[in-house]
Parts: C-alpha cells; structure tokens; sequence
C-alpha cells in the first residue's frame, strides 16, 4: 500500500504527500518491498535537490533583477523638508 501511494505521489510530484510518506512508519513483508522501498525514496531524494537547485537559480535571478532595478532607479535625496 505504502509503495504504491508513494509511486504515485512521486509520478505526481506531490511533494506534500511525499513528505508525508517519508514520516510515516514504515512496514514491509519481503525484501523485495524494501528493496523497492529503497529506490522509489532514492528517485524522490532526485527528484527533491533537483527542486532545490531549481530554486536556488530561481531566487538568484531574482536577486539580479531586483539589483538591476535598484542600479537604474534614481537616486534618492534624503531631505527632512518640514517648510511644505
């Protein structure tokens, strides 16, 4: 049951309910479901640094346009006008 929920979270890239697989205790009746066990949570721990490096690129795109936006913009004056 276990291993089939968690093929299925992984084909769907669900990532909550792949999270939620990994926390829960885990049973198996042969060596071979565990066997299976072992490499359908290898294919997730893939599929999970390939995300994180997805994002890492993401958030430094960011921050180079966010520093592009900020070098174009005009300076600001720092004046305290208490007169308007």
């Amino acid at each position: 049951m276990w291993i089939n929920e968690f093929k299925i979270a992984l084909i769907e890239k669900n990532t909550q309910k792949l999270e939620k697989l990994v926390d829960a205790d885990l049973k198996f009746d042969s060596i071979e479901e565990i066997e299976e066990a072992m490499y359908l949570i290898k294919e997730a721990n893939k599929f999970f640094t390939k995300l994180k490096d997805e994002t890492v690129i993401s958030m430094n795109h960011l921050r180079k346009n966010i520093d592009f936006l900020r070098a174009t913009q005009s300076p600001l004056e720092n004046k305290f006008d208490i007169i308007s």
